[in-house]
């Protein structure tokens, strides 16, 4: 009959509890003592275990576990992470850097979406606020157009001008003074359709210091020349000799308008208001016809030629600057949208 394994893993020990009792007197003996110590000794030896290979029919065979693949065993390798044990290549997800790009991507995406949202919002004004802005953009360049053109084109010359005396100089002053008051209307209309109502942040807008500069410069080129004009007709310098009077009529409303165009680029620049901009080209448009107004008046008054020619040199001068003004008008328009885009970015990121 076969025979399994049959051990003694636990050896027979015998504890024998001493005592204290007086009468108990058989463990003082030598003779006693040695005979318990040779028993126990004989009952601590080990015997050797009896082992056998063969298994009970009754038993069953042991189960081994082993993986299909012997050549290749990445089943559950000890690696830094307790995910990294799987293989990548027999799951259908996106790699891990793929999977964060991914989700940057689509989070950069909403963010931008969710900004140019904000930006579009705050850059709307309320509906009631922007209808009574709505007549303004008409009404502001129907006051240019009344104050300024009207009395040029549909007023008769014979009306207005009466000779070389101070009536007509007055008459002149007036319609200057009509043009420049539908002027300070329209760049009031303008500075409240530019300022929000409810600004996210303070408004500053502020011309740089060139731009004041070189407008100033060509304020005051155009401000000296009547001046010059004057003290070479009265100390003789240029002939033939022009009366005060008359160069009082043909350049006196010019210089006293191009006086209040300074005095209003000046508050504009010290108010940091927006329309800054648009304050010169408001008035050199005027200005040119007001020059040529003054080559018609000098026709009539018979005036030297090197007035009319000083007349015409004022004339191109002021289309150049006006040029220029559009110009820098283009130009600070692209450098606002860079600008903005750079806000736009800068918040979304």
């Amino acid at each position: 009959m076969n025979q399994g394994v049959i051990s003694v893993s636990c050896p027979l020990s015998i504890t024998i509890p001493q005592g204290h009792h007086k009468n108990f007197k058989i463990f003082k003996s030598p003779k006693v003592f040695n005979a318990f110590t040779l028993r126990s000794r004989f009952i601590h030896a080990r015997r050797p275990p009896i082992c056998c290979t063969q298994v009970n029919p009754w038993e069953p065979a042991p189960i081994t576990f082993a993986s299909e693949n012997e050549e290749v065993d990445t089943f559950l390798k000890r690696t830094e992470n307790i995910f990294g044990s799987l293989n990548a290549d027999s799951t259908t997800e996106a790699p891990e850097v793929e999977t964060k790009e991914l989700v940057e991507e689509e989070t950069k995406e909403l963010v931008e979406e969710e900004t140019k949202e904000l930006v579009e919002v705050s850059n709307q004004p309320e509906v009631h606020l922007q209808i009574f802005k709505w007549p303004m953009w008409l009404l502001g360049p129907s006051l240019l157009l009344t104050t300024g053109m009207a009395p040029t084109l549909w007023l008769p010359m014979s009306s207005v001008f009466l000779g070389p005396n101070v009536a007509s100089l007055l008459s002149l002053i007036g319609l200057d003074c009509i043009y420049n008051l539908g002027a300070m209307l329209f760049l009031l209309m303008a500075d409240a359709c530019a300022r929000p109502k409810q600004p996210i942040k303070p408004m500053r807008s502020e011309a740089p210091f060139s731009y004041q500069f070189w407008n100033m410069l060509a304020n005051v080129v155009g401000f000296a020349i009547p001046f010059i004009m004057l003290y070479g007709s009265a100390s003789g310098l240029v002939q033939p000799h022009l009366p005060f009077i008359s160069l009082a009529v043909l350049l006196g409303p010019y210089v006293l308008l191009l006086s209040v165009q300074i005095l209003t680029e000046m508050l504009t620049w010290h108010w940091r208001s927006p329309v800054w901009l648009v304050t010169p080209i408001v008035y050199e448009g005027y200005r040119i016809l007001q020059l040529m107004r003054g080559l018609k008046l000098g026709a009539e008054l018979s005036a030297p030629a090197w007035t009319m020619h000083t007349i015409r040199g004022l004339v191109c001068w002021w289309v150049l600057i006006l040029g220029v003004q559009l110009m820098r008008v283009a130009w600070f328009a692209g450098i606002a949208s860079l600008s903005r885009k750079q806000e736009i970015v800068a918040n979304g990121s």
